[in-house]
């Protein structure tokens, strides 16, 4: 487990536990809640002559106040455990995972080899006219395609509809830009710099640009940095986020963490080394 997921796991248990908090707290609450209501007489009403209404009532409506906060504590928990599970599900491929270009790249193959098995079923149906015959599909399933085709919009002239290919094709584009900025980001990486009165870290581990000031920022600058991205992180004592292009580009516009030279810090950046070209 890099990381990335051990990140990821401490939050799902953060989850689960405050689930399993609120859940608790609920169950209590309902419980004193139902022993206090089952010790009123069956079917005794308020009694607003007797000297005992006000206590009577008090108490009422303490007892319901316990269900009211149990039923509300109750949904903090199914809150909780409801992110807990999509965490647990999530199955995007995120920038902070050290891992991320081995594991775009997996997906990018994956999706260049159905586009050419699409090419390849239409290109048959196109010659033949129908599935049957098509190497790892049955003569029922084939009648079956045969039979969709023939009843779908007329554009459709082959199984996989023009829209498929060319949303699977924008989807390789996607990958292929995304793969090549992360490799970029891994071939040059990121510098940080000093500025008057602290310094901003290019957290490379922690995949974050870090600002670190030797005061605690007054309520304007917390709410520019806080406009430009950025977010205190009491794990980390930093204003932090995500350390990309991005990030620079945002410290760029915030003046009072430019860099002591003066220079903005897209400029201090490491560049891209040309590659050689072949001779053709």
């Amino acid at each position: 487990m890099n990381s990335y997921e051990e990140k990821k796991q401490r939050r799902i248990d953060y989850y689960n536990e405050k689930a399993e908090k609120f859940e608790q707290e609920s169950t209590r609450l309902s419980q004193e809640s139902s022993k206090m209501i089952g010790a009123i007489p069956m079917g005794q009403p308020l009694m607003p002559d007797h000297h005992s209404y006000r206590s009577d009532k008090n108490y009422r409506d303490r007892a319901w106040g316990k269900m009211g906060k149990s039923v509300e504590i109750g949904q903090k928990a199914d809150y909780y455990r409801s992110k807990a599970e999509a965490a647990e599900k999530n199955t995007a491929i995120s920038s902070d995972d050290p891992e991320a270009v081995t594991k775009l790249k997996s997906k990018l193959e994956k999706l260049q080899n159905f586009q050419s098995y699409m090419k390849t079923v239409n290109s048959y149906y196109r010659k033949h006219g129908t599935m049957k015959g098509f190497e790892g599909i049955s003569d029922e399933k084939a009648a079956n395609i045969d039979e969709t085709v023939k009843n779908s919009y007329s554009w459709i002239t082959a199984p996989y509809a023009p829209y498929r290919l060319s949303n699977n094709n924008a989807e390789i584009n996607r990958l292929k830009k995304r793969i090549a900025i992360l490799e970029r980001r891994e071939e040059t990486g990121f510098v940080g710099w000093k500025f008057e009165g602290g310094e901003a870290i290019a957290n490379r581990e922690e995949n974050r640009l870090q600002l670190l000031f030797d005061e605690k920022p007054n309520d304007e600058q917390r709410q520019i940095l806080k406009s430009y991205g950025f977010h205190w992180s009491p794990r980390e004592q930093a204003w932090q986020r995500q350390l990309n292009d991005n990030a620079i580009y945002a410290a760029g516009r915030i003046d009072f963490i430019c860099p002591e030279n003066g220079k903005n810090p897209r400029e201090l950046q490491p560049k891209p080394v040309k590659k050689d070209v072949p001779d053709r």
